[in-house]
């Protein structure tokens, strides 16, 4: 159950968080790892781990926001079973303080960011008789959260990629869902916190960690396990689906 063996995954932002989690958990079950984050240092990280327990990896290193730098490393894969668009940035701001520029960052990594991905995975899928894409949308795309005016726009557009994506595709065997996390503990939110409060990390982290109904955030692995299963032969009947994994943050935060 939930096997990956033969399969090859491509995994974006792979060098640290969810995707770190992704890599290592999918590599257990058998896949064969692309490795791809800007963070060289990092990704390499990741791919020795796999590699010397056992597994197969390799980085790839692109900035998923150039068109071109995708283009030229998609071309170097013959065969890609999955596609994992994790890499992603945040914003704090509203529609008056976000400017033009910081928008349009979010909206190169976040939107156009899994758009590249698709863009150039989805004729190898189609060649290769099918495949599956799971993107990271947000609980931003359904629910207001106040200073995320940017962050929430972009993930709005990687859930209703999904659906296209989803609808297209289904006649080539490809398989496309995204999940939609609440707070997750990554790196990301330690270096925010410390960097937008410091000397009250441990009162903010753990209002953070209470604003999820559970009383907590989420852990990657949590998040890899729900991949996992989405990328599995188990989850076949799913498609154009989204996945709320939030600790009961939209349903019960009324």
């Amino acid at each position: 159950m939930f096997s990956l063996q033969n399969k090859k995954v491509l995994i974006t932002g792979a060098g640290s968080g969810i995707g770190k989690s992704t890599a290592l958990i999918l590599s257990e079950m058998g896949a064969s790892v692309f490795v791809t984050d800007l963070n060289k240092t990092n990704a390499d990280e990741v791919t020795d781990n796999i590699n010397e327990n056992g597994g197969t990896a390799e980085t790839i290193i692109f900035n998923v926001a150039k068109n071109h730098e995708v283009k030229n490393a998609f071309s170097k894969i013959n065969k890609l079973d999955i596609l994992i668009n994790c890499a992603g940035i945040s914003h704090i701001g509203n529609a008056e303080n976000t400017t033009e520029e910081d928008f349009e960052n979010v909206f190169n990594v976040n939107v156009k960011g899994t758009f590249n991905c698709m863009h150039e995975a989805i004729p190898i899928m189609k060649s290769n008789g099918g495949g599956v894409i799971i993107n990271i949308s947000s609980i931003a795309a359904k629910v207001g959260l106040t200073e995320r005016f940017a962050y929430s726009m972009s993930k709005g557009a990687v859930y209703a990629m999904t659906l296209s994506v989803a609808k297209d595709y289904i006649s080539e065997n490809i398989r496309c869902n995204c999940i939609s996390p609440a707070r997750v503990h990554t790196p990301f939110v330690d270096d925010f916190i410390s960097k937008h409060y410091p000397g009250k990390e441990k009162e903010v982290f753990e209002k953070l960690s209470k604003s999820q109904p559970i009383g907590r955030m989420g852990t990657t692995n949590e998040i890899a396990a729900l991949i996992l299963y989405l990328c599995s032969d188990e989850a076949a009947f799913i498609t154009g689906s989204d996945f709320p994994i939030d600790g009961g943050f939209v349903t019960l935060n009324n």
